[in-house]
C-alpha cells in the first residue's frame, strides 16, 4: 500500500487538506469512504482528496491500520498455503511464524536479507520469517545450508586436498609469504611509497635484491611479467600502513597496458579506498588482539 502524499490540495478555494493514494481494491475503497465520508476523488491527481487541517495525520493513521490488516490477511493466506503444501526441513521450526536456523553461510545470509519482513531474533538465535514470505528463496537457502554443514565442508576439503587446484593454491600462498615481487630492472617503483601491483594490491617496496627472476617462476606465479624487452629482478614488499595510504596522492587516470605489463603503477582513488578499508580492518584486529593480551 502506497504512502499518503502530504500535499495541500490545490482546489479552487485552496481548501486545506491532503491527498491519499493507495492501490485500488473495492473493499479498501469502501473502508476509506467510511473513514473519510468527505473525501473526493481527483482524476487529475489520481488520488483521493481529504479536506481538513488534520487530514494528513488522519490519513497516516488509517494507512497504518490498513497495512496491519493487509499483513494479517497475507499471513493468514500464507499460513493456509503452508498447511496445504508444508515445508519439511531440519532448518525450519514452525511457531507463530517461521524460525530458520542454519549453519553459517554467506549465501543463506544474502538470501534471508532479500526476504521481505524477515528479521534476526537475537534471543531465539534464529531468523524469523512471516508466513506471507515462506516460499521466497527457500530452495536456495536449504541447499546452501546443507553445503555449510561441518561434515559436508570436511568432505569437500578431503576431496580437494590432493587436487591440482589445491596444490596450485598452496604454491601461490607459499609464494606470497615470501613477500617478493618481480620488477622490471630498468623501471623500478619508488622505494618506501605505496604503489599498486598486479598481484597483491597496494604495497610498499622496501628493497631490490638484484637477483634476476627465472622465466619458469614468472610463468607460474606472475603471468603479467612476460615482456621480452624487460629483465625482471626480485623486489621485497610489505603491506602499506593506513597512515601511508591516507598520505598517498591518487593517480588521475587508471593504469594502462604498459603499467600493467611492468607490474606496478600509481594507485587510483578507487584502489586506495579499497586498500584503506582493508588497512583499517587489519589495524582494528591488531588493536583488539593487543587489548586481549593486556587484559
Amino acid at each position: 500500500m502506497e504512502e499518503s502524499k502530504h500535499q495541500p490540495a490545490l482546489q479552487k478555494q485552496d481548501t486545506p487538506g491532503a491527498l491519499a493514494n493507495f492501490p485500488y481494491d473495492r473493499m479498501t475503497v469502501e473502508r476509506f469512504r467510511e473513514e473519510f465520508p468527505r473525501a473526493r476523488w481527483s482524476d487529475e491527481r489520481r488520488s483521493w482528496f481529504v479536506p481538513g487541517k488534520t487530514a494528513a495525520r488522519r490519513i497516516d493513521r488509517w494507512l497504518a491500520r490498513e497495512a496491519e490488516l493487509l499483513a494479517i490477511h497475507a499471513d493468514s493466506k500464507g499460513r493456509d498455503a503452508f498447511a496445504f503444501d508444508p515445508i519439511s526441513s531440519r532448518y525450519l521450526e514452525i511457531a507463530d511464524d517461521l524460525r530458520i536456523r542454519t549453519p553459517y553461510s554467506k549465501t543463506v545470509l544474502r538470501e534471508l536479507h532479500e526476504i521481505p519482513w524477515a528479521s534476526w531474533d537475537d534471543d531465539l538465535r534464529a531468523w524469523r520469517v512471516p508466513f506471507r514470505s515462506y516460499e521466497e528463496r527457500w530452495p536456495t537457502i536449504e541447499e546452501a545450508a546443507k553445503l555449510s554443514e561441518p561434515e559436508e565442508r570436511k568432505r569437500r576439503r578431503e576431496a580437494e586436498k590432493d587436487s591440482e587446484a589445491q596444490r596450485a593454491t598452496r604454491l601461490r600462498y607459499a609464494e606470497r609469504r615470501r613477500q617478493r615481487y618481480p620488477l622490471p630492472a630498468e623501471d623500478l617503483p619508488p622505494m618506501g611509497r605505496p604503489v599498486a601491483t598486479e598481484q597483491y594490491g597496494v604495497v610498499v617496496f622496501t628493497d631490490v635484491s638484484g637477483e634476476v627472476v627465472e622465466p619458469p617462476v614468472l610463468a607460474a606465479f606472475n603471468p603479467h611479467a612476460m615482456r621480452a624487452d624487460f629483465d625482471y629482478v626480485w623486489g621485497t614488499w610489505r603491506s602499506a600502513t593506513l597512515t601511508e595510504l591516507i598520505k598517498t596522492w591518487p593517480a588521475r587516470h587508471e593504469a594502462g597496458p604498459m603499467e600493467h605489463s611492468r607490474g606496478w603503477w600509481q594507485p587510483t582513488l578507487a584502489e586506495l579506498r579499497v586498500a584503506r578499508r582493508n588497512a583499517r580492518i587489519i589495524e582494528r584486529r591488531r588493536r583488539n588482539r593487543d587489548l586481549g593480551r593486556v587484559s
